[in-house]
């Protein structure tokens, strides 16, 4: 089979090179998935560089997202030869290649009308998106949702969750394009915060009493615009420092206004409550075919051009989530 790999550490361009590889044996506890679509994210951008926290020895293949079609199954497997599937590959055996093993733990049902490109990039965004806001936000009806970055991936996933929990949505962006993009997924205002405060506008919408939570992203700057519009009581929800700085938090300030400030790393969640997160992609297939969420996709590219997409990303040249075709 044809497998990306990173044969050395470098910008994703001269990192990649697309090799043919042997496929893995099925082990207990393991299918084979015939990978139809993959979804790119931008620490795949970061393991090329041999910037992730993570290392691994070279080469090894990308990739943290797929769906795809179950070939075959290990004797007892849950799962069905044919089954259509998200899954969350573990490197250095990533999903930018055309067949996967994987432990079948890792490994989703997704419905008939779900689409392998929507699939595959559903599962990081959506997930760390429901559990920030339901878990560690505790969302209610009514309420007054920020959302920083809204049509990134995990903004715009944010945006739609909030919208069906019965939020007033607002969302920042850094363009008009990108504004008019969170207001077509639901946002009910969206500010672009090159051209506009964003506090002076969240104070507005919401007569000076401010956002009850704010999906951060981002950090820096923005977190610490974020402190003068989040409401008495509120919560700020830290999701990462795509801005790169990590910002501090005056408890002085989190004092005078009883607000708090949350972190949110799912990825450690999902180490330690694994059946919340069935769970969570259970609750999140019925978001889907009830109409009520819908992963944005700014572009499926062939298989082969998966260094120039991620050239894409790293240039911030996109929205929402970038995929690779892999078997038609």
């Amino acid at each position: 089979m044809r497998a990306w790999q990173i044969t050395k550490l470098d910008d994703p361009q001269e990192a990649l090179e697309l090799n043919k590889v042997t496929p893995s044996e099925l082990q207990p506890g393991q299918v084979r998935i015939g990978v139809r679509a993959a979804a790119m994210n931008f620490f795949d951008i970061l393991q090329c560089q041999g910037k992730y926290q993570e290392t691994h020895d070279l080469p090894f293949t990308p990739g943290a997202e797929v769906s795809g079609v179950i070939k075959e199954t290990a004797d007892g497997s849950a799962l069905k030869a044919g089954q259509r599937v998200i899954a969350t590959p573990l490197l250095p055996n990533g999903g930018f290649a055309e067949d996967l093993v994987i432990d079948e733990s890792l490994v989703f049902p997704i419905p008939d009308e779900l689409s392998h490109e929507k699939a595959a990039s559903m599962f990081i965004t959506y997930q760390t998106a429901y559990f920030a806001l339901h878990r560690m936000g505790g969302i209610r009806e009514g309420q007054v949702l920020l959302v920083h970055a809204g049509s990134g991936g995990v903004g715009s996933a944010a945006i739609q969750l909030g919208k069906a929990a019965g939020a007033t949505v607002i969302a920042t962006a850094g363009s008009d394009e990108k504004t008019d993009i969170c207001r077509k997924i639901g946002a009910d205002y969206a500010i672009n915060y090159r051209t506009e405060d964003f506090v002076k506008e969240v104070k507005g919408i919401t007569e000076g009493r401010g956002a009850d939570l704010i999906f951060d992203p981002v950090g820096g700057d923005v977190f610490d615009k974020s402190r003068k519009c989040i409401a008495f009581e509120g919560k700020i929800l830290v999701i990462g420092f795509a801005g790169g700085r990590i910002a501090d938090a005056p408890t002085n300030h989190v004092l005078i206004k009883n607000y708090s400030v949350v972190g949110v790393h799912w990825g450690y969640f999902r180490k330690l409550h694994p059946e919340e997160v069935s769970n969570y992609h259970d609750a999140l297939m019925e978001l889907y075919k009830e109409e009520k969420i819908d992963p944005l996709v700014y572009g499926a590219y062939p298989f082969e051009q998966l260094p120039d997409a991620l050239g894409k990303l790293s240039n911030r040249e996109t929205y929402g989530k970038l995929l690779l075709k892999v078997n038609s």
